[in-house]
């Protein structure tokens, strides 16, 4: 799927392209599925402004957007010992909304052998993503995940579980019985409770309650995360709330945190052993054909998607 502008997806159409080559330290991988997040929208419309410094002015300098993938290794560049063609790999490659795509080989591992390719791909950046921002979590402590029903929520819920924390998940109406087959031992309704008591570390994902609504609800010595920003105008998208964060924590004897989505190789590794273990399982809502892409988006866009989903070439 390929775009040549800033027109968001409905700017998708499906062309043969020249399949890629990898390069010194990559590998090109056959892609059996690609996972669908909030950041494929933000680079398909070049929303907030800011972000197009990394994606390009006026126009996308890459055509072919998506980054999760799941597939098999197709061939190696130079360098690369440690996969093989024909290995089951998951990771970080760039262009994985298309049949072939390349990755750094440091980015890509072996796909657990109890993960369909659909739930591999699944896991790569909102898996990451929960798993820096709960940094710190302990067993005992309350937890509170605002955005629990959506990607980087489904996997925090889990993670959080999984420290042996008693998590809360706040959601809609339609994914309350869903977040709590994640393992929360609450699930809120934001449309019908407020949000009330103290928690040990709040994650919002959501990015739309001003930052002294969610400290009221975090203990004296406790820890607010905010991830992602999707409120607020053009240039910033709600991302200035993080900003400010950054400003107040050394000021504040709570911490306030604002990582930035990165997916390192060592947090994939740590993710992959958990995801062998079973401790964690990929919660995906549906899968798509790749032409569907832009309908994809748009359910995501649209909060209809309880967990993640994925598109099929």
């Amino acid at each position: 799927m390929a775009r040549d502008d800033y027109s968001g997806p409905e700017g998708l159409e499906l062309r043969d392209m020249d399949t890629p080559a990898p390069r010194q330290g990559e590998v090109l991988v056959r892609v059996r599925a690609a996972g669908v997040d909030q950041g494929a929208w933000h680079v398909l419309t070049g929303l907030p402004y800011a972000g197009r410094l990394a994606f390009g002015l006026r126009r996308p300098r890459a055509k072919v957007v998506g980054m999760d993938v799941a597939g098999v290794v197709e061939a190696v560049g130079a360098g690369v010992t440690a996969l093989r063609p024909g290995d089951e790999v998951f990771g970080i490659c760039r262009g994985a909304f298309a049949e072939y795509a390349c990755g750094k080989a440091k980015t890509l591992l072996a796909k657990p052998e109890n993960l369909t390719f659909e739930q591999a791909a699944a896991v790569p950046v909102s898996a990451c993503t929960a798993l820096t921002a709960l940094r710190g979590v302990v067993a005992g402590q309350r937890v509170l995940v605002i955005g629990a029903g959506g990607g980087v929520g489904s996997y925090a819920v889990q993670l959080a579980t999984a420290s042996g924390a008693d998590v809360t998940g706040v959601c809609s109406t339609s994914k309350v019985d869903f977040v709590r087959s994640l393992g929360a031992v609450a699930a809120i309704d934001y449309t019908k409770e407020p949000l009330t008591g103290q928690y040990n570390m709040l994650l919002d994902i959501a990015g739309n309650r001003p930052i002294s609504v969610l400290r009221a609800l975090v203990t004296p010595h406790g820890t607010l995360v905010a991830v992602g920003g999707e409120s607020g105008g053009r240039w910033l998208a709600g991302l200035e709330r993080n900003l400010a964060m950054q400003v107040r924590n050394p000021f504040t004897r709570q911490k306030l945190r604002a990582p930035i989505s990165i997916v390192r190789p060592a947090d994939l590794a740590e993710l992959s052993a958990l995801l062998a273990d079973g401790k964690i399982t990929p919660a995906v809502d549906r899968t798509y054909a790749l032409g569907d892409l832009p309908a994809a988006i748009t359910d995501l866009r649209d909060r209809r998607v309880r967990g993640k989903i994925v598109v099929v070439p």
